[in-house]
This record gives structure tokens, C-alpha cells and sequence, in this order.
């Protein structure tokens, strides 16, 4: 089997390459290790910056988003037992759309179905080869049988602890890491949101966020420790504490019902440089990892597959590498942009188990000045809708 570029992971990021690239007329072939419904059953945010939006608008992947989709002119940031309204069209004229990552994915999937695009799903023992020379290839087994994909590029987009990544020899990339001493706990909920906007809030117990999924469905979190487990969580222990951190006008409007689910995920920072190597390149949460405080997971991953997509459209349309040399710089100036973001929301937020008075101090000030002027707020606004590309 041959195609020009393999794509590994059929997640949002290289769904929505395979699409750009078909637009294109460019051939490539996703392989996913996991089945189509377990990749459909993955909870995940769904704050939509307005780049990833005119993405999926460019590879016709937007009607259900934006007829379905709640469109967010702000969000509302709770200290001190206040609220403050931040509003993003006031300030800077844009918004974002939230719309569940598990919707782009189903809609990516139904495209290139509809387009006759090649998906392998349960593709096991995914192996990347010659990945520094100009004839990589892929070996991988599907239904029992070992098979061979030649290719010119294999685009790696399949996650923090996918195969892509793993396979760049030793000693090529420079990892920076940041771990948190805390995780988030969080629910999915048949109970209607408590506000129009995401509530954001810091409390001396810890950070708590109030999102929501649709209209009738919330997203509910709250700090808790790395030591904390699932299972010692019940409903009504998780809805005492996250009343405590709330303003009263949320304590009133809090719908208390059943989890649909939980879960705890810890909060790190992390970023590989180099993005590429050889014809290998990465995109997405292979390459990046950033805390879910400032909405950029799912935005990185597309705003890397937009440069990819353009570096590679420019080489077989124009018959220039420039676009392919320079990818890793390019969308890496942006990924630390967004890191930064990412980092500065959550050291706001939350609370941190060592932090001194002093530091505590720093922290309420900061919000203070936030919510007292329009710069910082504009500043906070424009890279929560995201940056250009």
C-alpha cells in the first residue's frame, strides 16, 4: 500500500489533516489503533477558539458546530466570594464556540467517510521506519495480517503516549516539563449550566470551573490532589465542595445530578522540540501538552495542523520545502505563546499546597488588577480566543 502522507491518529488533529489535505488532492491514510467507537467515547473539552472554527469551516465540517454550538462572548472569573464578567466582544470584538471536542471528532469522521478517504482503525503494532530518510514507511497489523504503507511523510498525531514521538532517536529533542501538584476532578451532568458564561473561580479550598457541554448539560470541576482517587468521590461529597467554592449567586443555581461521568486528570505543561525529524513531523498533544485552564489542547493541535497542512500543500503544489523547513519553528513560536497562557491561568487560579502568604498575596492582586482594567482584560481576551496564525 502506498500513499503520500500516513497520518497516525485518528483523533481531531489528524482527521482534520486528512480533510485539508483531501481538499488539497493531496492522498493520505489515517491509522488509529483503536477502534472508531472507543476514539468516539474520549471526553474532552470543548472550548473553540475562532481559528479552529474557520478550520472546520474550511473543510466543511462547521454546520453542526455552529447550529449547535453556544457561542461565548466572555467568561466570568469568581474570587473573594465576587464575580467579574469578562467580555471578549466588548474588548476585543471576537468570541469562541463551545462545542464538545467528541462532536468535531464525530463530524471529521462522517467527512471522510462521505469523501471515500481512507481510515484503518484497530491498526495494532504500529511501527515507523526510515523515518530520517526521503522513503519512510509504516508497518502495522490489521485483521490478523501484517501490512506495509510507503509513504513520502508521516505526520505523528497520535497523543502524548502514541508511537510517533517515541520513535525520534535519543538524543534529538529537547523536552521541557512542568508538572502540577494537583489535578482536576470533574463531572458531566444532565443539569442545566449555572451561567451563560464559563465561571473560573479561585477560593482558598481551591480552583473550581463551572463549563457546560449544551444548554441542558454541565462540566463541572474542582481541584483536588494527586493522591485523591474516583472512587472516594461521590456525587454529593463532589457537590459539597464545590459549593464552597462558589459565589452565592452559583450556590443558587446549582443543579445537583447524577455524573454521567468522572474523572480525575492531573495538570502539567510539557513541549518536544524539534516538531520534526527527518519526514517524521508532530503535531497536537504528541508534541504538546498544556494544562486545560486556559482552553488550548484541542486549539494547538489545530493550529498545528494548520502550518502542517500549508507546508505540505506548498511542497507537492509548488514544489517548495520552505513550508516543511520551517514548520517546526513556526508552530512552535506559537504552542509557547499558548503555553505561557496556559501557565499564567492556572498560577492564577489555583491554589498551590506550598505557596507562601506572601505568594497568596501576589496571587489576589493579580486577579484584582485584572478585573480593574481593560488592558489586562484585553490581554487575557485576545489570547483566549486565540492568536492568529
Amino acid at each position: 500500500m502506498r500513499t503520500q502522507v500516513a497520518i497516525i491518529g485518528a483523533g481531531p488533529a489528524g482527521l482534520l489533516l486528512g480533510q485539508l489535505l483531501h481538499k488539497h488532492g493531496i492522498d493520505a491514510v489515517i491509522l488509529e489503533q483503536r477502534s472508531a467507537d472507543y476514539v468516539l467515547g474520549r471526553i474532552r473539552a470543548g472550548v473553540i477558539e475562532t481559528g479552529t472554527a474557520d478550520l472546520l469551516e474550511q473543510v466543511g465540517c462547521a454546520e453542526r458546530m455552529r447550529r449547535e454550538g453556544l457561542v461565548h462572548e466572555g467568561i466570568e472569573i469568581s474570587f473573594g466570594g465576587e464575580r467579574h464578567a469578562i467580555n471578549f466582544q466588548r474588548l476585543i470584538g471576537r468570541s469562541v464556540i463551545v462545542y464538545g471536542q467528541t462532536e468535531i471528532t464525530r463530524d471529521l469522521m462522517e467527512a471522510r467517510a462521505a469523501c471515500g478517504a481512507t481510515t484503518l482503525y484497530e491498526a495494532e503494532d504500529v511501527t515507523l521506519h526510515d523515518i530520517g530518510s526521503a522513503k519512510p514507511y509504516v508497518t502495522f497489523r490489521k485483521d490478523g495480517v501484517e501490512q506495509r504503507l510507503d509513504c513520502d511523510f508521516i505526520a505523528g498525531c497520535d497523543g502524548s503516549h502514541g508511537i510517533s514521538r517515541r520513535s525520534i532517536p535519543a538524543g534529538i529533542m529537547q523536552l521541557y516539563e512542568r508538572a502540577y501538584p494537583f489535578g482536576w476532578l470533574g463531572i458531566l451532568v444532565d443539569k442545566p449550566p449555572l451561567s451563560e458564561e464559563l465561571i473560573y473561580a479561585n477560593h482558598e479550598r481551591g480552583f473550581a470551573l463551572c463549563s457546560m457541554r449544551s444548554p441542558t448539560r454541565s462540566r463541572l470541576y474542582i481541584q483536588c490532589t494527586l493522591e485523591d482517587r474516583v472512587e472516594d468521590w461521590s456525587d454529593a461529597r463532589f457537590y459539597a465542595e464545590l459549593r464552597q467554592r462558589l459565589d452565592e449567586r452559583a450556590i443558587a443555581k446549582l443543579e445537583e445530578g447524577h455524573s454521567i461521568e468522572k474523572s480525575i486528570a492531573p495538570l502539567r505543561s510539557f513541549v518536544a522540540e524539534p516538531m520534526r525529524y527527518g519526514n517524521l513531523f508532530l503535531a497536537g498533544d504528541a508534541a504538546h501538552i498544556v494544562p486545560p485552564t486556559g482552553a488550548k489542547g484541542l486549539n494547538l493541535a489545530a493550529s498545528d495542523v494548520h502550518y502542517l497542512s500549508q507546508a505540505l500543500i506548498r511542497h507537492y503544489h509548488e514544489k517548495s520545502a520552505s513550508g516543511l523547513e520551517g514548520y517546526s519553528a513556526q508552530a512552535l513560536s506559537r504552542v509557547w505563546k499558548a503555553v505561557r497562557f496556559s501557565w499564567w491561568m492556572t498560577t492564577q487560579l489555583h491554589r498551590f499546597p506550598d505557596a507562601s502568604a506572601f505568594e497568596q498575596k501576589i496571587q489576589r492582586t493579580e486577579l484584582e488588577y485584572l478585573v480593574g482594567s481593560d488592558h489586562a482584560q484585553r490581554a487575557l481576551a485576545e489570547n483566549y480566543v486565540g492568536l492568529p496564525y
